[in-house]
């Protein structure tokens, strides 16, 4: 296994993905970027640490280091919008969400690199899924892909206002059974928190790439506002103040929900056996 991909596995029908919590920028394109904090600014922030119980759940887990700025593997891999119409970033970024040019002048990303970095790194996370979900799916008439995803609650670029803390992405319903949505969306409706339903975030690559909720695979992705789980003041964050350092007890209300969440996907994949 190479060393920035790390998969656990278990034994229960449910796969759980981290493809933005790596922060890992190789030297070569380190040197380039306008500055460390810069290129990690858009990090899914301490969501590995959030979701720490899934392996005790039995889950499988599919985790990259890889910082989302060297290549995003939660998009179309051709370089085609997930998002017509709307901002958002690519495969290989170019710029951070907040519009903010992510490499110095002079040094900017060639396309003739793109093929190299899939080749290096999306590649090897998607064929560790795929892996992932055969093996299980083998075990398993029903299987649940969860992805793990986290961004801040205001990013005047990207939408407007706040986000609602829980941001359930089903790509419009397509890549799971509504039965899984209604169960996700009740454990959220029984917490303080605010939630939405294929808002704005309707599921990125993974979701869409994997949910096949007719063979058995049923996909769905949760975007978490960080304020739900971290200290944020939702608007422009600064160096030296971003992110938030994670404190387990402000975050133990989210990481309640989020393992009622991941039960109820098992309860799902079990019940439909």
């Amino acid at each position: 296994m190479m060393s920035w991909l790390t998969v656990h596995r278990g034994d229960v029908p449910l796969v759980v993905s981290f493809p933005h919590t790596g922060t890992d920028i190789p030297d070569e394109f380190a040197a380039r970027v306008r500055s460390p904090w810069i290129a990690r600014k858009d990090a899914d922030w301490w969501i590995d640490r959030l979701y720490d119980f899934a392996a005790g759940l039995g889950a499988t887990t599919v985790h990259t280091a890889i910082s989302r700025t060297v290549i995003d593997v939660n998009r179309d891999p051709s370089g085609a919008t997930l998002y017509p119409g709307q901002q958002t970033t690519e495969l290989c970024p170019t710029t951070i969400f907040d519009g903010e040019p992510l490499y110095r002048e002079g040094s900017g990303l060639q396309p003739e690199e793109i093929p190299g970095r899939r080749a290096r790194y999306f590649e090897p996370y998607h064929a560790a899924l795929q892996t992932e979900i055969e093996r299980l799916h083998d075990k398993h008439h029903t299987i649940v892909l969860y992805d793990c995803h986290s961004i801040r609650s205001v990013v005047p670029r990207l939408f407007d206002g706040e986000l609602p803390h829980f941001n359930i992405g089903t790509n419009k319903g397509a890549s799971c059974d509504p039965t899984l949505t209604t169960a996700v969306e009740a454990v959220c409706a029984a917490t303080r928190f605010s939630r939405i339903t294929n808002g704005r975030f309707t599921g990125g690559w993974i979701t869409r790439r994997y949910g096949r909720p007719q063979d058995g695979v049923h996909a769905v992705q949760m975007e978490l506002s960080c304020r739900g789980y971290m200290l944020e003041n939702p608007g422009p964050v600064a160096e030296g103040q971003w992110p938030t350092p994670y404190d387990p007890a402000y975050a133990k209300p989210m990481r309640d929900a989020l393992t009622g969440i991941l039960q109820s996907c098992l309860n799902f994949a079990r019940q439909s056996a």
